[in-house]
């Protein structure tokens, strides 16, 4: 709207000043054309009447010597007459006390002259708000036939009409700043009216959530549009609810569907060997055999082996499920992983840190799993490697505990990286793929991290980052 305004009055004042200009052109003109009609009537009355000299080229100056002061003055015009060849023979421009040199007529002006159909030339010019008109006419004696020319130029001030065009701008200005100010407050008023009800829409998109209730809009008082988009909204919001809940519901079957495939897949691997045994030993028991003993504890000793690895699976799923609990205390984390170290007793694993002691607020069982988790894994991706070799390298920034295990195992390929955290994923033909995505848990819950990279056929580096929440008592020892 603001603009519509603004350009109708750039509009409209650039109208006005070119009608203003094209009306002073066409007045101008006409008084001009209305004085040099007079004035050649006067001298074509004067050449057939008044005149006692024959009427001749070289009569015209002492015809119109006097009289030419007298008709120019009448008709407020500067006129000189010409012989055919573009000579002066008189002008109203000369007097007795100055003395005023006239050029000849041009030649181009003479031809241009004589070859236009009317025998008439008209030329104008606009110089400092001052326009001047000029025109070249034949002069005939009684028997139509050219005696001279004659040359008639008005001069016509425009400063009047200026002004004038100067005052009609003005108070057109105020006019249209007056609409300009009328404008901007009605577009104003009108888009915060229109935008008031799009904005609330707006802030409750914004704050829609799929996991959370969300509210409907309620409005007092909007545009029939306005209505159509919130009650598609509010439609919208039923539906967000009733898909988010069959959405966690199938999320929650599925999840429940995958844990008991895997629960069942686990239990079903030692099941096996466990039947097998079974009918072996009663396919082949006599109680007569001089080694029933040793068979008997051989036939026990597998059967609990089997049990142990269902338990083992029962407790890595039961760990799982429930979200670590933490037992913050203040411990020596140097000493805590050396002793998770201690428990792989290999050679190939270096330890590597640049601190005697090393104090954080962490909980030691989960440090040593975080720790034993990522030896482990690092132990299974070196075991086809001719020389392998595991580091375990401690440091410590401002405020941050870091480690980091490296290995030059066979790498995680491109397609698994993605994956590498998630439940029940593991490239092992054994295992259930439980603990990387168990010590992540674990990492998190502390507001730490945990990330990778490999290189295939190289090696991978996990590195693990912990808050240490130490007190100011412990940095001597640190730094």
């Amino acid at each position: 709207m603001i603009l519509l305004v603004f350009l109708a009055s750039i509009l409209i004042l650039l109208v006005t000043i070119y009608q203003y200009d094209e009306q002073t052109h066409d007045y101008n003109l006409q008084r001009f054309e209305r004085k040099e009609s007079t004035a050649i009537q006067i001298i074509e009355l004067e050449l057939s009447n008044k005149t006692t000299y024959p009427i001749s080229t070289e009569n015209l100056y002492k015809i119109f010597k006097e009289r030419i002061y007298e008709i120019s003055s009448i008709n407020k015009l500067n006129i000189s007459m010409y012989d055919l060849h573009g000579n002066l023979l008189v002008s109203s421009k000369t007097n007795a006390f100055e003395k005023t040199t006239i050029e000849p007529l041009e030649y181009d002006l003479l031809i241009e002259l004589a070859q236009n159909s009317n025998h008439r030339i008209l030329k104008t010019r606009e110089e400092d708000g001052t326009s001047y008109q000029t025109s070249f006419i034949y002069i005939n004696d009684p028997k139509f036939k050219r005696i001279g020319i004659v040359e008639m130029q008005l001069t016509q001030d425009n400063s009047e009409v200026e002004y004038e065009l100067r005052e009609f701008i003005s108070r057109l200005s105020l006019v249209y700043l007056l609409m300009f100010v009328i404008a901007i407050s009605l577009a104003y008023f009108l888009s915060s009216y229109i935008t008031k009800s799009i904005k609330s829409i707006s802030d409750k998109m914004q704050q829609t959530r799929l996991n959370q209730r969300n509210e409907k809009i309620l409005l007092d008082a909007s545009s029939s549009e306005i209505e159509i988009l919130v009650e598609a909204y509010n439609n919208m919001i039923d539906q967000l609810e009733e898909s988010a809940a069959k959405l966690a519901k199938s999320e929650r079957e599925q999840a429940w569907r995958e844990m008991a495939k895997q629960v069942a897949h686990e239990i079903k691997n030692p099941l096996t060997p466990m039947r097998l045994t079974v009918q072996s030993f009663e396919r082949k028991f006599n109680p007569k055999d001089d080694h029933i003993k040793e068979k008997l504890s051989e036939f026990t000793n597998t059967l609990i082996q089997q049990i142990d690895l269902m338990s083992a699976i029962a407790s890595a799923f039961s760990d799982f499920a429930k979200m670590p609990t933490q037992n913050k205390e203040e411990i020596e984390v140097i000493n805590v992983i050396k002793l998770a170290l201690d428990i792989f007793n290999e050679e190939n694993i270096q330890f590597k840190t640049s601190k005697t002691k090393l104090y954080a607020y962490l909980d030691k069982t989960q440090l040593i799993r975080i720790v034993t988790n990522l030896v482990k894994n690092a132990i299974q991706a070196t075991e086809e490697v001719q020389n392998p070799k595991i580091i375990v390298d401690v440091t410590s920034e401002i405020g941050i505990l870091k480690i980091d295990v490296s290995d030059n195992g066979k790498g995680i390929a491109d397609e698994f990286k993605e994956l590498i955290f998630e439940p029940k994923f593991t490239t092992k033909t054994s295992g259930m793929g439980l603990g990387l995505a168990m010590i992540k848990s674990i990492i998190e819950a502390y507001d730490g991290t945990i990330s990778f990279v490999s290189e295939k056929n190289k090696g991978t580096t996990f590195t693990v980052t912990l808050p240490k929440n130490h007190n100011s008592k412990q940095q001597h020892n640190e730094f």
